[in-house]
């Protein structure tokens, strides 16, 4: 890998309006273009819209969804990135030539190549399909990607998975914080009152989404996954209202050491920009861990214990 200038963002979609939300990418692109952006992260399911798609009819979904790669969005996203010579990820619903309906990541190269990943752990909604394979590929930006989905990072073989097959930066698009978690002291939802004085009371508001129920959450695990497996990540995510939730932003860029280099807290539409300094790699303690595995030790972990659930009945608590 060779050291390479990255953003990700955070930003308000608005459900079904692809035309936006595709204007909110170009947007951001261009900013990006600006400062120099190799690689940049946009959200989950960003220009489909994300939440309401739960409450929708199979017709409804599959108004929204759209063939990879010849649909609208990802032609848009191709023509963005050779225009900019910037590769560009984004998040949307994706109709598969089986027929099924998947939360998708479009990742466009300049070079014309694209790469797809579907969600391994899909839950928005009953006519929502889970995927079945990793994505990790190489960029002209001499740098090998991976890409997984919000509650794909939370399993933490995914991300081992993902390391193994080559990945040096993560991609990991999310829709999250004020999630209402079934966990105790899992997330809880941002108090609305609070969200609609985010001009008046700044400080309150930032209190709000970067404690427990956004920042402070996502701080009690998501930093492992760049520092277990020794990759950059790229952690985007929406902002503000996503019909009943509100999301809390914070977009940051991680180091493989677990470290943020970069992160915002607006409670607003945001683009955070770092430097990946490639001579971290080697020798972060993640990698350096991995060469002392012991994989003849690590059967058990491919083998089910009957304990296993379907992740909408995780995620529900159904």
């Amino acid at each position: 890998m060779r050291d390479v200038r990255v953003a990700t963002v955070q930003f308000q979609h608005e459900p079904g309006d692809k035309s936006y939300n595709l204007g909110r990418v170009r947007h951001f692109v261009t900013e990006a273009a600006e400062s120099g952006v190799e690689i940049i992260a946009f959200p989950e399911m960003c220009l489909t819209g994300y939440w309401h798609v739960r409450k929708l009819t199979r017709e409804g979904v599959e108004a929204l969804a759209e063939r990879v790669p010849d649909g609208p969005s990802t032609q848009e996203l191709l023509r963005l990135s050779r225009e900019h010579s910037m590769t560009i990820g984004a998040g949307l619903i994706e109709l598969g030539d089986d027929g099924k309906l998947y939360n998708a990541y479009v990742v466009a190269m300049p070079d014309g190549r694209w790469a797809l990943h579907r969600k391994l752990h899909a839950f928005e909604g009953p006519f929502m399909s889970s995927g079945h394979t990793y994505t990790v590929f190489d960029t002209p930006h001499g740098c090998r990607v991976g890409v997984l989905i919000c509650y794909d990072n939370n399993i933490i073989e995914n991300g081992r998975a993902t390391v193994l097959l080559g990945a040096e930066i993560l991609l990991a698009p999310h829709q999250t914080g004020g999630c209402n978690s079934v966990s105790p002291h899992g997330m809880k939802p941002v108090d609305q009152t609070i969200w609609a004085r985010r001009k008046e009371d700044p400080a309150a508001c930032e209190a709000e989404l970067c404690g427990p129920k956004g920042r402070g959450w996502l701080m009690r695990w998501l930093p492992s996954r760049a520092h277990d497996n020794g990759m950059f990540l790229l952690f985007s995510n929406g902002i503000g209202p996503d019909d009943d939730e509100i999301r809390t932003g914070n977009a940051m860029i991680l180091d493989p050491y677990g470290e943020i280099i970069a992160e915002s807290r607006a409670a607003s539409d945001a683009m955070v920009v770092a430097d990946l300094d490639a001579s971290l790699l080697e020798t972060s303690s993640g990698r350096r861990w991995l060469r002392a595995r012991r994989p003849e030790l690590y059967g058990s972990l491919a083998v089910r214990t009957g304990k296993e659930q379907d992740t909408r009945t995780v995620r529900f608590g159904e």
